[in-house]
């Protein structure tokens, strides 16, 4: 395995039997013990460059391999998830709702695995339109923001409830 296989399979996810989520899982444990020990600041910063790098490294293996369907390419799905995982966390962080953390980090799972997979709208209008890198990534990030919006809006209305 070189070294643009593990970046792109997501360290390996894009192997496995269920790509997407084991990539999405895999990120969330990452994403959680970055938080804890390094923040949310390196977390986006990490989410950017990663974003970036990947756009240009799926453009060249789309171009080596085109008759590839991609499924086994998996940092999208990595990146997706630690976007949806910003946006509920920055929020569940602020409720004094029991478990606010746990059910956030559920709820951004969740929902970026729901857009991921449906593609709704712009988010498949992005995937089918836009080729190569542009339109892998950039639909799993607003796949990913869309996810990270409808967890708050869980979010918002557990907290009205309890």
């Amino acid at each position: 395995m070189n070294l643009q296989t593990l970046f792109l399979g997501f360290l390996g996810t894009g192997k496995l039997p269920k790509p997407g989520i084991s990539a999405s899982l895999l990120a969330t444990a990452i994403a959680l013990g970055l938080l804890q020990v390094l923040g949310m600041e390196t977390l986006f910063m990490l989410t950017f460059v990663i974003t970036v790098i990947s756009i240009f490294e799926v453009n060249k293996y789309v171009a080596k391999y085109p008759e590839s369907n991609g499924e086994e390419i998996t940092v999208d799905d990595a990146v997706g998830m630690w976007l949806s995982l910003m946006v509920s966390l920055s929020t569940a962080l602020t409720l004094p709702v029991p478990y606010a953390l746990w059910i956030g980090t559920l709820l951004a799972f969740a929902s970026f695995t729901l857009f991921q997979t449906w593609k709704p709208s712009t988010i498949g209008w992005m995937h089918r339109t836009l080729k190569g890198g542009l339109g892998i990534v950039l639909s799993s990030v607003l796949s990913g923001i869309a996810g990270g919006l409808l967890s708050v809006v869980v979010l918002m209305v557990l907290e009205k409830l309890l």
